[in-house]
C-alpha cells in the first residue's frame, strides 16, 4: 500500500477554441472551480472530457488515501471481460467481473467493502466504505453466501500518485474533486458511470455528460 509510484499521466492543453467551445456560446465549462480540486479521502476524481491519458479518459477514481506523501484510488468505470472465479483460486461461487483499478501493479488483487470489521484488517475510508483487508475470510464469508457482489468490488490492480503529483493535475484542471453518495462506489451495475455521476451535479460541469469523445466533434 506504501509503494512510490512513478506513473505520470500526459497531460494536453486545448486551444480556447477548443476547450471552451459549447452550444451556449463562450462559457468556460473547462475552468475548475478551487472548491472542487481539494482532494481527501473517500471522495472520487472524475476526469475532464478530453483527458488525453488514454488510460484515465472519462474515468472516476475512488480516492481509498491522500496525504502529503501521495494518493491512492482506484477505477471505478473499468471493467474486465474476467470474472473473480476465472481469475482467482478458491472464489468459485463469485461471478462478479473484476475491474481495473489503475496500472499500478495490475497483476495485484484489491478490494472495497461494506462489511466493516466482518472482515479483519480493514481500512476504514468513509461513511461505510472499507478497503482491503484478510482475504482468506473474504473467501470464506463469500463460500458461505454471506457476501455478495453489492457489498464488495474487486479490481487488478491500482491508481497511485507521487507526493504533489495529483495536486498538479488538478491545478490543470484535469479532474473535478467531489464527494458522492457511497452506494455509487459499490454499486457495480450503473450504466456509464461518468456521464451518470455528471448528471447528478448541479454545477457547470454536468454539461461534461453530453460532450463527444473528439473535441473536433464538438
Amino acid at each position: 500500500m506504501g509503494a512510490k509510484v512513478r506513473y505520470k499521466p500526459i497531460i494536453v492543453k486545448f486551444a480556447p477554441d477548443v476547450r471552451y467551445k459549447s452550444m451556449k456560446g463562450e462559457t468556460d465549462y473547462f475552468t475548475i472551480l478551487p472548491e472542487d480540486k481539494v482532494p481527501e479521502r473517500g471522495k472520487i476524481l472524475i476526469s475532464e472530457p478530453f483527458l488525453a491519458d488514454t488510460f484515465f479518459n472519462r474515468t472516476i477514481v475512488y480516492l481509498v488515501g491522500h496525504s502529503e506523501e501521495g494518493s491512492i484510488g482506484f477505477i471505478l468505470n473499468k471493467p474486465l471481460e474476467i470474472k473473480l472465479n476465472e481469475a482467482v483460486d478458491g472464489f468459485d461461487r463469485c461471478g462478479d467481473y473484476l475491474y481495473m483499478g489503475g496500472p499500478v501493479m495490475p497483476d495485484t488483487l484489491h478490494f472495497i467493502h461494506s462489511c466493516g470489521d466482518n472482515i479483519p484488517d480493514s481500512v476504514w475510508v468513509d461513511d461505510n466504505i472499507y478497503w482491503g483487508g484478510d482475504i482468506d475470510v473474504v473467501r470464506e464469508l463469500i463460500a458461505n453466501g454471506e457476501l455478495d457482489g453489492g457489498r464488495i468490488r474487486f479490481f487488478l490492480g491500482y491508481s497511485g500518485w507521487d507526493s504533489g503529483q495529483l495536486e498538479r493535475e488538478l491545478e490543470e484542471d484535469s479532474w473535478v474533486v467531489v464527494k458522492v453518495n457511497p452506494e455509487i462506489i459499490l454499486d457495480n451495475s450503473i450504466e456509464d458511470p461518468w456521464k451518470t455521476v455528471l448528471r447528478g451535479f448541479n454545477k457547470k460541469y454536468r454539461v461534461w455528460a453530453d460532450f463527444p469523445k473528439s473535441p473536433e466533434l464538438n
